[in-house]
């Protein structure tokens, strides 16, 4: 891989490359201190003199046999890396120059935290991953229907199936992998209902000793982009106190509840994020939260301790993606303005930058899904959120996001704040300049306010 690895200096090769080529030019310069006394001392035949191109002025011939012996060189080590490298990439198809400048790309990209769980989540990795590599997904470990449900009770560990999906979102690797991964067993077995995933992953926990590490080592077999972590490590339970003051607890029935939910909570109320979660928060550069079940996915998140201490200390810009459509028995006939005052409610503060909302409903959805389209309606909650209202909508399936639009709209947020705070940094440096430190204006403000 030496011409490709010296293209790009992050690989640290180039010193040999160079030491390689001052061996070669050693060599060259041998041959020719033996070729020109061959040629002065001993007679050669006349079409010698024409191979050599004698009647071409002698700099004339040296630059022109440089630029030959470049050319035929670096063919030869793109040939040469073309051919180390099939066995390693063996889809033909992508270009190998293409892939490793990717990944360089990718891995300059922003430092990104996802807060949720379920098919929101998912559906936001897939397409941040084509942005940064630099991607950290917190999951919720309240679930407790399905395949994740039944493995929690039998087994006493967390439940894999959001973890699975984080997952297959983030894996680098080919779709028959992936297909596997989520392949679900059928009726006629004791593994009727459960995802082959889930079971790879309990399986890999019972070797390695620990839930996180086995996260890890499925992450690292499935060449994720990425980290999964859990927002906690303890066993949880979501309940959930609706309108008539009724209590329901588990996620599966907080769901189903089919009445306004006044109130979410955990039990035990009170349990420990876990540390790298909240060290990733801290050194983020923007925290997404969102889209996914606003009672079910994102607020048992928000509920674990510390969770939110750390997103409000963080410098990072914090957006909130509210969900395209309701959901039924949990958010029926929810406005944005509605999602983002549960969120301010439970948390008793507004802790969001921006909050995006979708803005195409020339999509209906059907009748028989009785949900509608999330929609806003007057002002949103607080005084300092910036709303993007952008068209993020999946035309194929109008009840979730498009996975490459809603990271466009994320990036361009970043982007766009990137290049603001720029602006005002420059601003305070031409301040600086202009007047001592701390100078102040007729205004009584400081140059840089």
């Amino acid at each position: 891989m030496s011409f490709l690895k010296w293209l790009y200096p992050g690989m640290h090769i180039k010193r040999w490359l160079l030491l390689l080529l001052l061996g070669i030019t050693f060599i060259s310069l041998g041959i020719a201190y033996l070729m020109a006394h061959l040629y002065r001392s001993q007679p050669f035949p006349e079409f010698v003199a024409v191979l050599t191109l004698q009647f071409i002025d002698r700099p004339i011939r040296g630059l022109l046999f440089i630029g030959i012996g470049l050319l035929i060189a670096v063919l030869a080590f793109l040939r040469l890396n073309r051919s180390m490298l099939s066995a390693l990439l063996p889809d033909s198809s992508e270009h190998i120059v293409e892939r490793i400048y990717q990944h360089h790309y990718l891995k300059r990209g922003p430092r990104v935290v996802a807060i949720g769980g379920g098919t929101g989540l998912s559906t936001l990795l897939r397409g941040l991953k084509e942005y940064t590599v630099n991607l950290t997904a917190i999951v919720t470990v309240a679930d407790d229907g399905g395949s994740s449900g039944r493995l929690r009770r039998e087994l006493g560990v967390l439940p894999p199936g959001d973890f699975r999906q984080c997952i297959v979102a983030l894996a680098d690797v080919e779709p028959l992998m992936t297909k596997l991964f989520q392949y679900r067993f059928s009726e006629g077995s004791d593994l009727q209902g459960h995802s082959f995933g889930n079971l790879f992953i309990v399986a890999m926990m019972a070797i390695t000793g620990s839930f996180e590490r086995a996260i890890r080592e499925v992450s690292r077999v499935l060449a994720v982009r990425g980290r999964i972590l859990p927002s906690t490590l303890s066993d949880v339970t979501l309940c959930a106190e609706l309108e008539d003051e009724a209590l329901v607890a588990g996620e599966s029935q907080v769901g189903q509840s089919q009445k306004p939910i006044k109130r979410a909570f955990l039990q035990p109320h009170h349990v420990a994020a876990y540390p790298e979660a909240i060290r990733a928060i801290l050194q983020s550069e923007m925290i997404v939260v969102g889209p996914g079940s606003l009672h079910t996915s994102i607020l048992p998140n928000l509920l674990v301790g510390d969770v939110v201490e750390a997103i409000k200390s963080s410098k990072a810009v914090k957006v909130y993606v509210c969900n395209v459509a309701t959901e039924k028995g949990e958010t029926d006939g929810f406005s944005a303005s509605d999602h983002l005052q549960t969120l301010v409610t439970h948390l008793n503060d507004n802790i969001f930058d921006y909050v995006i909302v979708n803005d195409n409903f020339a999509i209906r959805t059907s009748a028989e899904q009785e949900v509608d389209l999330v929609r806003l309606n007057g002002e949103l909650v607080g005084d300092h959120y910036k709303v993007l209202a952008a068209d993020v909508i999946d035309v194929h399936n109008p009840l979730h996001h498009d996975p490459k639009k809603l990271a466009r709209s994320l990036m361009r947020i970043y982007y766009d704040r990137a290049n603001v705070q720029n602006g005002r940094r420059n601003q305070k440096d031409n301040a600086a300049k202009k007047g001592s430190p701390g100078e102040r204006s007729n205004t009584g403000k400081s140059p840089s306010q």
